[in-house]
């Protein structure tokens, strides 16, 4: 348990102090404190990328980040309003560390111990009902074209690597 002052506790997600009883959950046995239900729910679904084990760091006591990015194309294009409403909204979220959307494009680079997929698809579907006319269907579709990309990348043949300086 990280603290600071007797009513004040480190956020083990995200480093931010907050009030201990603030979105709290016991893990073994201890009382950890969050700033946001999205620190709290990274934290309950992986809490060793946060809580060591003897003798081991967790990534996150290690000062790791894993920045992952996400490049969706979108048919039809965002307007700029709509691309606006995007950026801004996901922007607000911990670990999104850049968005950038305009037409066609929409690209997400963000911190994968402070904030999941899941939980910017979460964000991108509240901001969808905003958008209206059928944009969340848009943009999960965006997103299994996205996972599926990723899939037929991963099983082609890759040149081997040559590493060092030969003989």
């Amino acid at each position: 348990m990280m603290t600071t002052r007797n009513d004040h506790r480190i956020d083990p997600v995200c480093g931010a102090e907050v009030p201990a009883l603030q979105n709290e959950t016991v893990y073994l046995s201890i009382h950890y404190a969050f700033c946001s239900q999205q620190c709290r729910d990274r934290f309950v679904a992986h809490p060793h990328l946060y809580v060591g084990l003897p003798g081991r760091k967790a990534p996150k006591q290690e000062g790791r980040e894993v920045l992952k990015r996400r490049l969706l194309h979108l048919d039809p294009a965002l307007s700029s309003e709509q691309a606006s409403l995007l950026s801004d909204a996901l922007a607000t979220m911990t670990g999104v560390k850049k968005v950038f959307a305009e037409g066609d494009k929409v690209e997400i680079t963000y911190d994968l111990l402070l904030v999941s997929a899941e939980q910017i698809e979460a964000k991108i579907a509240e901001i969808c009902l905003c958008l209206g006319n059928g944009w969340l269907e848009r943009i999960r579709y965006a997103f299994v074209h996205y996972q599926e990309e990723c899939e037929v990348g991963n099983l082609e043949v890759q040149e081997p690597h040559v590493y060092g300086g030969g003989r």
